[in-house]
């Protein structure tokens, strides 16, 4: 198996078909003892989402989402 540029690599169908994994699935990777674990995501959250909820309840602008939303509509 070759490592790809963008650092892929194709996961071999009978660990897919193991694993119940579809095409839009997402895994996850570990290290244990020096070797490369991959197991199917606990929760089929996007990364975007996973990102956006550890942020979640930290940002302060001091402004109210009306104001953050009208100054992205560019409104005043």
């Amino acid at each position: 198996m070759k490592l790809r540029a963008k650092g892929q690599v194709t996961i071999p169908t009978d660990v897919r078909e193991h694993l119940g994994l579809h095409e839009g699935d997402e895994v996850e990777f570990a290290i244990r003892d020096n070797l490369v674990v991959m197991s199917r995501a606990e929760h089929n959250r996007s990364h975007g989402r996973q990102i956006a909820s550890r942020l979640r309840g930290r940002g302060s602008s001091g402004m109210s989402t009306d104001e953050i939303m009208d100054l992205l509509r560019g409104e005043d």
